[in-house]
């Protein structure tokens, strides 16, 4: 059984659409900004007990994060998406191969990434854009969240297949307690232990092994609705296949992220001069902030997704299509939200992170070039994992690829040369603008395409 017999996953093909959305989406993003007040305020503890080179050096472990991140999602949201729409099919076997498939592949990604890229780290820093100043933070951070990768992989892997398997409720207490450990051991590591960024590190580590434990003990148990199942298929090609298949989509998203902040860090580096490590530190500080409410969106994707799919399986495509319009307007609303106290309260934001009165300046500049067209950013993003959720993952690598690499990249090449650090902050503003335009035009698009393909198969079936 599910959570109880109203939130049965069943109920996903028939109850309300707004009351589904706010029994999935309020837990994941619950969980979502948990996530992110936990970045946050580690960036905080940071920044205030080891200093402003320290954050700058957390800027550098960004675009190795969002590899870790990549590896991890590539198996936790294509397995999610394939249990909800196979949960759509009343497929309840294939939806329990699946999760023992996520468990095996996650644990399989973990020590392939983890092992090859310790043996490699310094150089794999140092080619982000690690300085001799900021290398030492860099390395003692990324050690510590590297060796434990198996736990983070299988955590966040399972978490996500808990939440469409009907859990809403339990992912959002397994991504609660691995926060609240954290943003509670995080300051005595640091400031009573004094063990630096290395204290941070540890601390999130230990908050996802308290999770990982719950996450597990929920898919032993024979209670919950889909479980582990000895005689199921542990490794299965044709499951393999279409997780990376959909999974892809976010993968390349975050693989683009990490190429994106090599560019964006470089550039900082360069055009930032002497102030090049406090640039790539107000990176930081931007990066955090805006992640708070793309975390927060994220979350209403989330909660989008097993309605999405499973409605998508079942071929209820009203529903479908009035799941995507609230998750757009709710998208808006809260990016739009981000934009207001950015633009308007750029110091009090910075001053959360640091005393350094030049970081602070920096950030303030970035604020409010970086954020100017921030209220559209929701829209993307939704439309994007929309095709994700219903298991078309080419639009949504396309879409993915078109902000962050056909766009982005070649305005970091040819802003900052004619405006300098401006022209970084710019890129990305610009870049997300057009990306917004690309997405509506290919939904627009996509949609008559549906559209067109149900009426011939209502007029097939009554003729």
């Amino acid at each position: 059984m599910a959570e109880n017999a109203a939130s049965s996953p069943m109920t996903l093909g028939t109850k309300s659409i707004s009351k589904l959305l706010v029994q999935y989406s309020v837990p994941a993003i619950i969980a979502s900004l948990a996530t992110s007040l936990y970045n946050i305020v580690d960036s905080i503890f940071i920044g205030r007990g080891v200093g402003a080179m320290a954050i700058a050096g957390l800027a550098i472990t960004f675009p190795l994060m969002n590899l870790v991140i990549a590896f991890c999602t590539l198996i936790a949201v294509g397995g999610a998406t394939i249990s909800s729409i196979y949960l759509g099919q009343k497929n309840m076997s294939k939806a329990t191969d699946v999760v023992n498939n996520v468990f095996v592949l996650c644990l399989i990604h973990s020590v392939v990434f983890g092992g090859l890229t310790l043996l490699f780290l310094d150089e794999i820093l140092y080619f982000f854009g690690a300085t001799r100043e900021t290398i030492s933070y860099a390395r003692e951070f990324m050690e510590v969240i590297l060796y434990g990768t198996p736990i983070s992989f299988v955590f966040i892997g399972l978490n996500n297949v808990m939440r469409a398997t009907g859990y809403p409720k339990k992912a959002m207490i397994s991504a609660l307690l691995s926060v609240g450990v954290n943003v509670i051991l995080a300051p005595i590591f640091i400031f009573k232990f004094h063990w630096g960024i290395k204290g941070a590190a540890t601390a999130t580590i230990i908050g996802q092994s308290v999770a990982f434990i719950w996450v597990l003990v929920h898919f032993i148990s024979k209670k919950s609705f889909i479980h582990f199942q000895r005689d199921n298929k542990w490794l299965s090609w044709t499951i393999l296949k279409r997780i990376y298949a959909i999974g892809l989509s976010p993968f390349l998203m975050n693989v683009c992220a990490c190429i994106v902040v090599i560019f964006i860090n470089k550039a900082l580096l360069d055009y930032g001069a002497e102030a090049g490590n406090l640039c790539v530190g107000a990176y930081g500080i931007l990066n955090r902030t805006t992640m708070f409410f793309v975390m927060i969106v994220f979350g209403v994707t989330q909660g989008m997704q097993p309605i999405l799919g499973f409605n998508f399986g079942a071929g209820n495509w009203d529903r479908v299509k009035k799941t995507l319009k609230l998750g757009i307007i709710i998208g808006i609303i809260v990016t739009t939200i981000g934009w207001l106290i950015t633009e308007l309260l750029p110091n009090a934001v910075s001053s959360l992170f640091t005393v350094d009165k030049a970081l602070i300046d920096i950030a303030r500049r970035g604020f409010r070039i970086y954020f100017i067209v921030y209220p559209v950013v929701g829209c993307q993003i939704v439309i994007q994992n929309y095709f994700q959720s219903v298991g078309m993952p080419k639009l949504s690598i396309f879409l993915s690829l078109t902000r962050q690499l056909i766009f982005l990249i070649p305005f970091l090449i040819i802003f900052p040369r004619y405006f300098g650090v401006d022209g970084v902050w710019a890129s990305m503003s610009a870049s997300d603008l057009i990306a917004t335009f690309v997405a509506l035009i290919t939904l627009w698009y996509q949609m008559r395409k549906e559209s067109r393909l149900m009426k011939e198969r209502s007029s097939t079936t009554t003729g």
